[in-house]
C-alpha cells in the first residue's frame, strides 16, 4: 500500500511536467518525525491558483495496543494572495482513506489526546478546508506551513481489543437482526504540517 501511494504521487508530478506550470515535490516533516509518510506534489495552474495531489500513510498496526494504520489520497485546490505557490493561501480538498485504527479524540476526560478502547476498520470521505503559508527559499526550495479542518463520513466495523466484532454497535440496538456495519459523521481538524519541498519542473528553462 505504502509503495502504491508513492507510485501514484510520482505519475502525478511526471504529468504535471507535461504542462506549462511550475512543479513542486514536497515531502512532511512533521508527519516524518512519528513516522508516518505524506508526500505532495504541487503545481501552479494560475496566477494565483495551483492544485496540490498528496498521499498519507500510516503504517503502524499497533502503538502501545491502539491501531493506527492507514492510508489517504487528498487532491487540494489553493488560491494565494501573492502569487501562485508563494504567501498565504486557502485551500478546498477532497479525498478518500482506509483505516485500522482507535479512533482518537481531543480534550476529553482531562485529556488532550487519547483514543477509543475499541478500534474499527473501514473507509471514508473528506471534504474539508485548509489555511497555510509557503515561503520559498534558496533556488528551488520551499517551505509550507498548513492546517485543516473537514467533514469526515466513515463506514466500518468495530471491533473489541481482543478482536472480537462489535455486532450491536451504538445506534444498533433496536435491529431485529445483529449488524456490526456502523457509520458516522464528524467535522475534525485531518491535516497539519511543515513541508520541506524542491521544484523539480520550471517551465521557464524550457522554452
Amino acid at each position: 500500500m505504502k509503495k502504491s501511494l508513492f507510485i501514484l504521487v510520482a505519475l502525478v508530478a511526471l504529468s504535471f511536467q507535461s504542462a506549462t506550470a511550475q512543479v513542486y515535490a514536497k515531502i512532511n516533516a512533521l508527519y516524518a518525525v512519528v513516522g508516518v509518510a505524506n508526500p505532495s506534489v504541487e503545481a501552479a495552474i494560475a496566477p494565483h491558483s495551483s492544485f496540490s495531489i498528496d498521499a498519507t500513510f500510516s503504517p503502524w498496526r499497533s502503538v502501545k495496543g491502539r491501531h493506527l494504520f492507514f492510508g489517504m489520497f487528498n487532491g487540494e485546490y489553493r488560491y494565494y494572495i501573492k502569487r501562485a505557490t508563494e504567501g498565504f493561501y486557502a485551500a478546498f480538498n477532497a479525498g478518500g482513506m482506509g483505516f485500522d485504527i482507535n479512533k482518537p479524540y481531543l480534550f476529553k476526560g482531562g485529556k488532550l489526546l487519547g483514543f477509543n478502547v475499541n478500534y474499527g476498520k473501514g473507509f471514508g470521505l473528506i471534504v474539508g478546508l485548509c489555511a497555510g503559508y509557503q515561503h520559498h527559499f534558496a533556488e528551488r526550495w520551499t517551505v509550507d506551513a498548513f492546517v485543516g479542518v473537514g467533514y469526515l463520513r466513515s463506514w466500518y466495523n468495530g471491533y473489541q481489543p481482543d478482536g472480537t466484532i462489535v455486532m450491536s454497535p451504538q445506534g444498533h440496538e433496536d435491529y431485529e437482526k445483529p449488524d456490526p456495519f456502523n457509520g458516522s459523521s464528524e467535522v475534525m481538524p485531518f491535516k497539519a504540517g511543515i513541508s520541506i519541498g524542491y521544484r523539480i519542473f520550471n517551465p521557464n528553462r524550457h522554452k
